[in-house]
C-alpha cells in the first residue's frame, strides 16, 4: 500500500464518525423542535389547564361568598335581639310580680299582650328559648353555672336547682346562655 492509500484508509473511518455524528445531532434536533401544528397543540393544552383552574377556583370563591353571605343574613339580627332580650326579662318579671297583685288583671293582660307580641316578633326572627327546667342534667356546653349550693336531696346533686335567667338561641347559635343555680 501506498502511503496515498493509507492516508485515505486513516480518513475514512474519522469521515464515517463525523458523518454519523452529525445525522445523531440532525435526529436529536428533529425531535427537540417540534412542528408549528405541535407548538400550538401543546400551547392549547397549557392554557386550557390554566382556564380550568381558574373556573374551579371561581366556582369555589361563589360557593364560599354565597355560604358567607347567608351566615350574616343569619346573624345579621343579632345585635339588635342581644339588645332587646333585657326588655324581654323585664317584661317576664313584670308579669310575675303583676300576677301577685289581683286588683291589676286588666293591667296584666295589656303587659302580657304586649309580651307575646315581642316573644312572637322575635321567633320570627329566630330567637328562641332554650327550655331548661329544675332537676334537669347540668351541661357546661350550654349551661352557665353561677353559683353552686347544697342540693336538697340527694337525687338534685349536679343537677339544676334553679335558674336565674333564661338562654336564648338565634337560628342555630346561642346568643345567651341560661345561667343556673346546680346542687352540690
Amino acid at each position: 500500500m501506498s502511503k496515498e492509500d493509507k492516508n485515505i484508509n486513516v480518513e475514512d473511518p474519522n469521515v464515517e464518525d463525523q458523518t454519523t455524528s452529525n445525522a445523531e445531532a440532525d435526529v436529536a434536533e428533529e425531535k427537540n423542535v417540534k412542528s408549528p401544528e405541535e407548538q400550538l397543540q401543546d400551547q392549547l393544552v397549557a392554557e386550557k389547564d390554566k382556564f380550568m383552574r381558574l373556573f374551579a377556583e371561581f366556582e369555589n370563591y361563589k360557593k364560599r361568598t354565597t355560604k358567607e353571605r347567608i351566615e350574616l343574613f343569619k346573624t345579621a339580627s343579632q345585635d339588635v335581639v342581644v339588645a332587646m332580650l333585657p326588655v324581654l326579662d323585664d317584661f317576664e318579671r313584670a308579669l310575675s310580680h303583676i300576677e301577685e297583685d289581683k286588683e291589676a288583671e286588666e293591667l296584666r293582660k295589656g303587659v302580657l299582650l304586649i309580651y307575646n307580641k315581642l316573644v312572637s316578633t322575635l321567633g320570627q326572627k329566630g330567637l328562641s328559648k332554650i327550655e331548661v327546667n329544675q332537676g334537669d342534667a347540668f351541661d357546661a356546653d350550654i349551661h352557665e353555672a353561677i353559683t353552686q349550693i347544697p342540693a336538697p336531696s340527694d337525687d338534685l346533686k349536679g343537677k339544676i336547682i334553679d335558674v336565674v335567667e333564661h338562654g336564648y338561641k338565634l337560628g342555630e347559635k346561642i346568643i345567651r346562655y341560661p345561667k343556673v343555680v346546680i346542687g352540690q
